[in-house]
């Protein structure tokens, strides 16, 4: 037996007719808003509607006329591209949540305070959130809207996205260990061996995340790596 939640209804309107189809929510969402998935495990049905909940279906020739083909594959995929899919409430405040998770996330990884260089704690950018009553859209990507959102929090304290240089001297008996980690920690910039088997390493990373990363290489050196962090001027 069908069950109303075990589909949606996604949509688009071109040149004033309304063409639906009905898609499976998770990977629909999913498709939205960038992952790939294949479209069989996004379709409920292959059939083009003008209206699903009167059953009235569209016809061969309107489709050919709106969209330029009949192929159901590509119409779905400007559907689910460029039109619109029904939510829930729940299913709504779910996206918004986990997209709002996401912008908050990005923003305490990537912004410090201009005044001080040090990162901005989570809890202060939540704060932010609420007092500026900051939408989100569940659908657009997180980083567009984070960068947005600092520019209004700006209004409220100091913030600012930035990218900070790491320079570390690692030990030698801890080099090989390190330069294996090196990319998942940030941009090599530059990385010099030194006669003692001692490296010295530069990265790039975003300035929120320093404390982090300057973490990670006193744990692969057990505290003995030498750091510098430098805040780079936008």
């Amino acid at each position: 037996m069908t069950r109303k939640h075990d589909y949606v209804v996604a949509w688009i309107t071109i040149k004033g007719k309304r063409f639906e189809i009905l898609v499976r929510p998770d990977p629909a969402f999913k498709y939205k808003e960038g992952t790939p998935v294949d479209l069989d495990e996004i379709l409920w049905t292959d059939t083009i509607y003008r209206d699903s909940r009167k059953g009235l279906k569209a016809s061969p020739e309107e489709v050919k006329k709106a969209f330029g083909t009949t192929d159901v594959k590509k119409i779905a995929e400007r559907i689910l591209k460029e039109g619109e899919i029904q939510l829930t409430e729940e299913q709504r405040r779910k996206l918004i949540e986990a997209k709002k998770r996401q912008i908050i996330n990005y923003i305490a990884k990537n912004a410090i305070d201009p005044k001080t260089g040090k990162p901005i704690p989570v809890t202060r950018i939540e704060t932010a959130f609420e007092q500026l009553r900051i939408g989100v859209d569940p659908f657009k990507d997180a980083e567009s809207q984070a960068i947005e959102a600092v520019k209004r929090i700006a209004t409220l304290m100091p913030i600012r996205l930035a990218k900070a240089v790491v320079k570390a001297t690692i030990p030698p008996q801890y080099s090989g260990r390190v330069y294996k980690e090196l990319r998942r920690l940030g941009k090599v910039l530059k990385t010099d061996w030194l006669h003692d088997g001692s490296l010295v390493v530069e990265l790039e990373i975003p300035a929120g995340s320093q404390v982090d990363v300057v973490q990670r290489l006193q744990t692969l050196t057990r505290g003995s790596a030498v750091v510098n962090v430098k805040v780079m001027k936008s």
